[in-house]
């Protein structure tokens, strides 16, 4: 699947509940190390959400401490390392979701 598919489909879940397109952008290049201007040619273009999430630039360190359950499955749990990545973004767009802080979601003290 493309991430061009994906994205906006990740922005819409976060704006019905009243949070901002530039929130998902934060936490997603928070998670990936990707910057603003490179995760904006990412959308535009035919890379597969397998190939955006392999080829980060610097996946965050603390996305260990990303916990919980999505679709009843616990992320820390997951053991193939691409959909543990994957639902660790799921996960993330979740609480930006559910109205959560930022610094929460991006795990700062």
């Amino acid at each position: 699947m493309k991430f061009s598919k994906i994205y906006p489909l990740l922005v819409s879940k976060a704006v019905k509940k009243g949070r901002t397109q530039s929130e998902v952008d934060e936490v997603i290049i928070w998670l990936t190390g990707y910057s603003e201007r490179k995760l904006e040619e990412l959308v535009e273009c035919d890379i597969t959400y397998a190939e955006f999430f392999n080829q980060a630039p610097q996946l965050n360190a603390n996305r260990h401490l990303i916990k919980g359950s999505i679709c009843g499955v616990k992320v820390e749990e997951i053991e193939e390392s691409l959909m543990r990545e994957i639902r660790y973004l799921d996960k993330l767009i979740d609480e930006l979701s559910k109205g959560k802080k930022m610094a929460s979601i991006l795990r700062q003290s």
